[in-house]
């Protein structure tokens, strides 16, 4: 017995006198690797640049809002973690003499609630309420926010209240200080 051959015309098989064809093809792939880049930026503090708090008269306190303080960290990390600390110099008037001075120890500072936020991670205030409130310092910063854990980028608003304890042997004049915030 002979067994019959089928014709085949340029790679198909014919069958039944063309009525089906079958055509087979060679599957061919080409990878590419392909890459991106999550850039990683800077860890920054932004405050008001000034600030009027208001006024009061000798042995009485003058209360006021900084304004918004934000900590935005935009350094991509896998541990997002900062803290946020704040001094301040002594307040003078006029030609600077001791009843023209109040010192930083003399200013009460509490941080308040954190008012906005973005990313994850814990945001911890240092002085949530004003019972909390802690004095100032020249050279030893004071905790004004915290931010634990949490992974990439993240920020937080809060909007810091100073308490002056005005001296009893203060003299009138518009007192100038720096109060400053940083971020590490």
């Amino acid at each position: 017995m002979r067994k019959a051959k089928l014709p085949v015309v340029g790679g198909v098989v014919l069958l039944a006198a063309g009525l089906t064809a079958v055509q087979t093809w060679t599957a061919l792939a080409d990878d590419t690797t392909t890459t991106f880049e999550v850039s990683a930026g800077p860890l920054t503090v932004d405050a008001p640049a000034a600030a009027a708090i208001g006024a009061g008269a000798p042995d009485t306190a003058v209360d006021g809002s900084l304004g918004p303080v934000t900590v935005t960290d935009e350094r991509a990390s896998a541990d997002g973690s900062w803290v946020a600390s704040v001094t301040a110099t002594n307040f003078t008037t006029g030609a600077a003499t001791a009843p023209e001075t109040t010192l930083a120890s003399e200013i009460d500072y509490w941080s308040g609630p954190v008012t906005a936020s973005t990313g994850d991670g814990t945001f911890t205030p240092g002085q949530v309420a004003a019972a909390n409130e802690v004095p100032l310092d020249t050279t030893t910063p004071l905790t004004a926010l915290t931010h634990a854990g949490g992974t990439g980028n993240n920020s937080a608003t809060w909007s810091p209240t100073l308490s002056v304890n005005v001296p009893l042997d203060s003299q009138a004049g518009t007192y100038t200080g720096t109060v400053t915030h940083s971020v590490a």
